[in-house]
């Protein structure tokens, strides 16, 4: 893999004195700076201080100077070299980050070309979107990227609508898709698996070849263990009865992992448990070597981190705890690529830390599962969690009280609650016509269908920036996008116009080199001053030749 070369991260020639002996804080932080050159450390004997020299040329005798002594080098590191290189060349991207799939189209086709003309990977967010239109989609990718290995699309775990989820699978088998992002799974499903199984065939040295490669966001061990481990062979023999595996299919899958890539979610936004990255990782880093050691794969499955990285010194972090690759989310959903409006993407740039709310999943709803919205300038979380409330408390939309029908039909759904059902009883007629049936024999059923229309069309409000809705955007955001406006802030990527999914990638990898190379030096015993763990956006480079 070819670094991304520079000679210091703003880009400035080294000066002539450059390779000069520095023992001030401030000029030994300078030169730390410097991650793409290796660094000499110094001891001056008569003082005792510790000092660097920016080092071209490694002298095997130790002798750095007269008036000093060669402790060591400090080698120098690149943005490409944080993570996994295994990572990078399973799936040919140049960096060993992810820019995930955002549902209903939020993660666009754009998005996904630009990522991985840059060298780096992404996901379109076919989730919640109809067949016409993700096909559509996935014929674009397939027409712009071809030959290229490093996209995908997301496959959305519905529970309420597994016909839905397996029309999507059969369909990214048919055409092609190299990759696939299994998301919000709480178990494994027949159409998972199918994406898994399907065209698994041997080499010639007897290895497992996968027709494409499989990753899973998870955010609970037991989910982790269902990926990390082979598909359970009743649901292999279920495919290879339906006619959907042959038998060779399903006995090679069972000799893997269901994925080989596993990214831990903490407090992300969307479906997300809020558990701290710190402790979900090395948990299921442990679990993954312990199932490793049980089934005796060849390859241990590599071990992402999302949830909460918005800044270079968040990324650093994941990568210190021993993450293979990180993948972010929140942020890219304010990058100009974004399908969301604009006026949406404003909203997001004006967030803070504490500006999110859980609400429950349109998805699934009747289930209690909740995600991660943003709060400030919109009441969905709110207007979401009051319809939750009442379907627990109600055994249909006749047994609401008056008052409580009022509100609900003037504040939230700016219609009789019957105007609603006509509307929502289409829908489904075109969609799943089963899901009509058993409406009109459950009257909760029922229920649960008409609150989940404002759920459904509040993400579409925010997508399309529908202005009379603006109080009902529902806008999927974790506080990594709040720590990102404070660390944008004054630099050109506090300017929307300058967030593209690209310029911030490149950024919070470049920031994550630079501390990471300082917390290096301050091992080394360095006087780092405080200013080298930072790092302020700039406008980088976006060459992305991968080899």
């Amino acid at each position: 893999m070819t670094p991304h070369i520079a000679l210091s991260p703003n880009g400035a020639a080294p000066t002539s004195d450059d390779t000069a002996a520095r023992f001030a804080p401030e000029e030994i932080t300078a030169l730390v700076a410097e991650i793409r050159r290796p660094l000499a450390l110094l001891l001056d004997p008569s003082t005792g201080r510790r000092g660097v020299r920016l080092e071209p040329h490694f002298r095997p005798d130790g002798a750095a100077h007269a008036s000093t002594q060669l402790l060591g080098v400090l080698p120098a590191i690149y943005p490409e070299w944080l993570g996994s290189s295994e990572f990078c060349a399973a799936h040919h991207t140049r960096f060993p980050y992810l820019a995930g799939e955002m549902s209903t189209g939020i993660a666009t086709t754009e998005m996904v070309e630009k990522l991985a003309g840059a060298g780096l990977m992404g996901f379109f967010g076919a989730g919640g979107l109809r067949e016409r239109v993700v096909r559509e989609a996935v014929q674009r990718l397939g027409r712009s990227l071809r030959g290229r290995e490093n996209w995908g699309v997301n496959l959305l775990h519905s529970p309420s609508e597994p016909a839905v989820e397996t029309r999507t699978a059969r369909l990214l088998v048919e055409l092609g898709v190299p990759a696939v992002s299994a998301s919000a799974y709480l178990d494994l499903t027949p159409a998972l698996v199918l994406c898994v199984a399907r065209g698994l065939r041997t080499d010639r040295s007897g290895g497992v070849v996968r027709p494409r490669r499989v990753l899973a966001k998870v955010s609970r061990p037991e989910t982790a263990e269902r990926f990390m481990s082979p598909a359970p062979a009743p649901l292999l023999r279920r495919l290879v009865a339906d006619g959907e595996l042959s038998a060779e299919e399903a006995a090679l899958a069972a000799r893997i992992p269901v994925a080989e890539d596993v990214t831990v979610e903490a407090d992300s936004g969307g479906h997300t448990d809020n558990r701290p990255l710190g402790i979900m990782l090395p948990a299921i880093r442990a679990l993954r070597d312990r199932l490793a050691g049980s089934y005796g794969h060849p390859r241990p499955v590599r071990v992402g981190a999302a949830g909460g990285l918005g800044t270079p010194a968040a990324v650093a972090a994941a990568f210190a705890l021993g993450a293979d690759y990180v993948l972010t989310g929140s942020v890219n959903q304010a990058a100009v690529e974004s399908g969301t409006s604009a006026e949406g993407r404003r909203m997001l740039a004006e967030a803070d830390l504490t500006d999110t709310a859980m609400a429950p999943a349109a998805d699934m709803f009747e289930m209690g599962v909740r995600l991660q919205v943003l709060r400030r300038g919109t009441m969905f979380a709110g207007r979401a969690g009051l319809l939750y409330e009442l379907y627990q408390a109600h055994g249909s939309l006749e047994e609401i009280p008056a008052r409580r029908r009022t509100q609900l039909e003037e504040q939230i759904f700016r219609m009789p609650l019957e105007a609603v059902w006509a509307e929502t009883a289409r829908f489904w007629a075109s969609r799943d016509p089963a899901q009509v049936t058993l409406a009109e024999k459950d009257a909760k059923h029922r229920m649960a269908l008409v609150f989940r229309w404002y759920l459904g069309r509040s993400s579409r409000w925010a997508i399309t920036g529908d202005p009379g809705r603006r109080a009902d955007y529902q806008i999927w955001c974790g506080p990594a996008m709040g720590a990102f406006n404070r660390w944008a802030a004054g630099s050109f990527l506090a300017a929307l116009e300058h967030r593209t999914v690209v310029q911030i990638a490149l950024n919070l990898m470049e920031g994550a080199a630079v501390i990471t190379r300082a917390h290096q030096a301050r091992t080394c015993g360095l006087p780092v001053t405080p200013a080298g763990f930072g790092f302020v956006p700039r406008r980088l480079a976006e060459s992305g030749a991968v080899r």
